[in-house]
This record gives structure tokens, C-alpha cells and sequence, in this order.
């Protein structure tokens, strides 16, 4: 293989890997490369996609991999994601979400689990928990708000924190039971000819079917109206049947919090230690999209005392 230096680097998204193009005549490929958190990053990603690919779902194919040297070779989808295409065409959103609920309704229906990776071991997607969804709603005290509110009592904020956000996991209804990509929003989703293909696979857990529902609706990258975002949550109800409606609005009101806060964390993570700033202008609208969840829902009153008391949210 040529050199990274030689080969096209395109652009990134918020782990540690890095991407570059490979051009050989009338053939590319996308070389992945990682030396941090390898593992997840090359042979978890490769093994969710070819779970992905054995469930009639496009996702990039595995060409060659040398995890010694921290790469592995894959299929290339081009640059046209969901949300470039969305910036450049004004009108036809909708009926883009509508094949996109189709997808999620599909990769919610998985029922494999496991799978060989390439370095022959056995593979099984884990559960997402509720220690999971804890440990990932505190990103937002341990770099948000330390970041942010150095005269807030962070122990005492932390601990406050931390029993809201166990008690909200404690009301979650439905079971940890469907393929859940978990970051499934227009931005991993990427326009191949006339079919959708899934990226940045590599968290893929076992959990809640309201979570990539939540993601994909309260994304932060695309800003879209409230009537539009209760359209799409229809259509789904509308797909999807025998869903519960009380447990999965339920769910969904409380998975949306807890994943923008997590967000919200992630994002001052990337900028402080990665000096990713660019994150940091997504916060606003994050903190847009709580905020209307929070002062609608009786469920989040506690939730929302700590923020005003301690950041002073309106």
C-alpha cells in the first residue's frame, strides 16, 4: 500500500481514526486507519458492518485489513452524505426520512448477533445498559460543566446529577432488545446510487428501539421544526406496528435528554482535548432541544431544577 502521505486524507468524524482516499484507475477505496482504541475502531467496526451486510443493509465491505500497521481497507461510498444533500435541495425531506424510518425499521429487526471478525474470533453485540446510559449522561458533568461552571460545586452537582439521571433510567419502559447503531442521524448515512449505506457502526449495541429514533430526530447537526420532527415520529408509529405508544414516547422523551447531554459533553470533550472546536458550535442547538423536552415533560422537573439552579438554562 502507498504511504498515508500519499494518499487523499478526507474528512474526519469525532473518533480517532483517520480517513483517506485510495484512487487506483477506475477503483477507490477508503483506508481506516487507527492507533487508538484499535479494536473497536477496525475489527468491531468491520464485524457490525458485515452484520450489517448479511442483513441485506449497505455497508462498507471489508477489501483488506493489516491491523498491525493500524489499518483496514474498505468499500468507498463517495461524499454524498444524507445531510450534504439535504444543504444543497430545499424541498424532498420528507420523503427522504420516509426511506429512512424504512431503514431503521429494518436494522431494528436484525436478529443475528454475532459474527466471525477478520482476526477469526468470535464476536457478540453487547447489551446497552443502564449503567451504560449513566456512565455516558455524566460526560456532560465531567467535561461541560467542569469546563464551564468553575464556581459550581461540581461533587455536589455531580451527585445531584448522577441520582436524576439513574431515576430517569429507572423509567425507561421497554426492553434492551433491538440493534441499535447509536449514532444513527443524516450525517452516517451516506446517498450510494439509489440506496442508503450506513457508517460509523462501530458502537452498535443491543438496547432500546426508541434511541435511533431519538437520534435520528433530535439530531443536533440538522435543525428542522417541531411539526416536522412530530411527522416523522408519526410516520415511524405508522411503520412500525404493535408499538406501545405511552412506553415508547416515554422512552423516547427521556433517551433524547439523556443522549443530547452525552452529546453536549462529547462535543467540549473534542475540543479540549482533541481541539475539534468546530463541535462546539452544535451546543446551542443541543441545549435547544433539551430545553424543550425538559419544560414539557413533568418527568424532567428535577432535571431541569439543577440546570437553572446551578447553569442558569432558561
Amino acid at each position: 500500500m502507498k504511504s498515508l502521505a500519499k494518499l487523499k486524507k478526507i474528512k474526519g468524524d469525532a473518533s480517532f481514526r483517520k480517513f483517506f482516499r485510495k484512487k487506483n484507475k477506475n477503483f477507490s477505496s477508503i483506508i481506516v486507519f487507527a492507533n487508538k482504541e484499535k479494536y473497536k475502531n477496525l475489527i468491531i467496526y468491520d464485524a457490525i458492518n458485515k452484520i450489517l451486510n448479511q442483513n441485506k443493509i449497505l455497508a462498507p465491505i471489508l477489501y483488506n485489513q493489516n491491523y498491525k500497521k493500524n489499518y483496514i481497507e474498505i468499500q468507498d461510498f463517495g461524499n454524498k452524505t444524507i445531510f450534504n444533500e439535504f444543504n444543497k435541495k430545499k424541498g424532498g425531506k420528507f420523503n427522504q426520512f420516509k426511506k429512512i424510518i424504512d431503514l431503521l425499521i429494518q436494522i431494528q429487526s436484525i436478529k443475528n448477533r454475532k459474527i466471525k471478525t477478520f482476526k477469526n474470533k468470535s464476536y457478540s453485540i453487547p447489551k446497552y445498559d443502564k449503567k451504560n446510559l449513566i456512565k455516558e449522561a455524566n460526560l456532560f458533568c465531567n467535561w461541560y460543566v467542569r469546563k464551564n461552571f468553575k464556581k459550581t460545586n461540581l461533587n455536589k452537582f455531580s451527585k445531584e446529577f448522577d441520582k436524576i439521571v439513574k431515576k430517569l433510567t429507572s423509567e425507561l419502559k421497554l426492553k434492551n432488545d433491538v440493534f441499535v447503531h447509536r449514532d444513527f442521524h443524516v450525517s452516517n448515512l451516506m446517498q450510494v446510487e439509489k440506496k442508503i449505506g450506513v457508517i460509523d457502526s462501530q458502537d452498535a449495541l443491543i438496547g432500546n428501539q426508541a434511541y435511533d429514533l431519538a437520534s435520528l430526530i433530535d439530531d443536533v447537526r440538522l435543525k428542522t421544526s417541531k411539526s416536522f420532527k412530530k411527522k416523522i415520529f408519526k410516520f415511524y408509529l405508522k411503520r412500525k406496528k404493535k408499538v406501545n405508544l405511552k412506553k415508547f414516547k416515554n422512552d423516547f422523551e427521556i433517551l433524547s435528554v439523556l443522549r443530547n447531554l452525552k452529546i453536549i459533553g462529547i462535543f467540549t470533550r473534542l475540543a479540549i482535548r482533541d481541539k475539534k472546536k468546530d463541535y462546539l458550535k452544535l451546543i446551542p442547538y443541543a441545549w435547544k432541544l433539551i430545553d424543550i423536552k425538559i419544560n414539557e415533560n413533568e418527568i424532567f422537573k428535577d432535571l431541569k431544577n439543577l440546570l437553572n439552579q446551578n447553569l442558569r438554562i432558561n
